[in-house]
């Protein structure tokens, strides 16, 4: 379930899923070649899942809830690896990837035992002109 205090609900949902589109999008895609060391990609895979997690640990009330959208980024991860190795002649998948991931994926979801978890409803308030009430 959706946090109650959050004014925007919608909003919020919109940015988080324009994020799993997003992800989807440049996992499927050419990969755009950066400079850097090697394996430096992985990096990128864990914090676009740690993005994702900790904004549905902002996002969602409840364990449950949290919990189920976790699995969730583990099986896209797992897919998206599998996609590019099985659909993509521009991609490979890399079990490292996967870890990275999935490390993303917990990390993120540890944000639910932090102050951090308020960050989302602070900002909604903000955007309104309000004060976060406990």
């Amino acid at each position: 379930m959706i946090r109650r205090d959050l004014q925007r609900p919608r909003l919020w949902l919109g940015v988080w899923l324009f994020g799993w589109a997003l992800c989807i999008a440049l996992s499927l895609l050419p990969p755009i070649e950066l400079d850097g060391p090697p394996d430096s990609d992985k990096l990128g895979h864990f914090l676009a899942y740690f993005t994702l997690s900790a904004w549905a640990a902002m996002l969602f009330e409840g364990w449950r809830a949290r919990v189920l959208v976790a699995g969730a980024l583990m099986l896209l991860g797992l897919g998206l690896e599998l996609a590019q190795a099985t659909l993509t002649t521009t991609r490979q998948g890399d079990a490292r990837d996967m870890l990275a991931n999935a490390l993303g994926v917990m990390v993120g979801l540890g944000v639910a035992l932090t102050p951090g978890r308020h960050l989302l409803a602070w900002l909604d308030a903000k955007l309104r002109g309000e004060k976060l009430r406990d």
